[in-house]
């Protein structure tokens, strides 16, 4: 296997020239496939096997599994969508011994932090670990399409190609899953810890007034 040339810009070739080189030999070129898509990779199948290690090893089966079939790839879907599917094929049928459960089958509110202070990171990173708490505790089928929308940002149809669903039930899952995050994190949302005052800036303060005081 030949490595990839140093001056080889990952974002220099599209997906179809990359699986076009790959195929006629240029084996190495298979891991800007890889850089590219991890991101995307690893939280379609976290979100179905919910466990950190054997996500990896899915990510990896995906990508052999990927790999090998590559001359199959017809270009009828997005790249991405293509490879994105053998994924989470591959995660189902790891979770499939042991009963996937399907659920029959209003917006997220966007966090921003800009140059956070400190006690403003430690809540940040707070709200994140809830976050990511939450959306693993939803139902698997909620849950798999609330991280291709919401988190990977997946358009309604790329994530029904992936997950072979309609739009119509994509779209359904998808409000419910909203919902049902709302709901369980006002439940452990702790409001005592909300808008703290302490620390660094509660520092600042005392100290500023205590300088203009002396000088009365």
């Amino acid at each position: 296997m030949t490595a990839i040339p140093e001056t080889l810009s990952r974002d220099a070739l599209s997906d179809a020239e990359i699986v076009r080189r790959v195929v006629n030999g240029e084996t190495a070129l298979f891991e800007l496939i890889m850089r590219r898509y991890n991101q995307r990779v690893y939280r379609a199948v976290r979100a179905i096997v919910r466990d950190e290690s054997e996500t990896e090893d899915v990510m990896q089966q995906a990508y052999v599994n990927a790999y090998t079939h590559l001359r199959q790839f017809e270009q009828r879907s997005a790249f991405a969508t293509w490879l994105t599917r053998i994924a989470i094929n591959e995660a189902l049928a790891r979770i499939r011994p042991r009963a996937l459960h399907v659920v029959p089958d209003d917006d997220m509110p966007e966090m921003e932090s800009p140059l956070p202070n400190p006690e403003e990171a430690a809540m940040t990173s707070e709200i994140k670990e809830v976050m990511e708490s939450e959306i693993s505790a939803l139902p698997d089928s909620y849950r798999s399409v609330f991280v291709l929308r919401e988190v990977e940002g997946l358009s309604t149809i790329e994530t029904a190609e992936c997950l072979s669903l309609s739009e119509d039930v994509v779209k359904t899952r998808l409000h419910r899953a909203r919902a049902m995050l709302r709901e369980n994190i006002y439940k452990r949302a702790n409001f005592g810890s909300t808008f703290t005052f302490g620390h660094g800036r509660c520092d600042r303060i005392v100290a500023s007034v205590m300088a203009t005081i002396t000088t009365l």
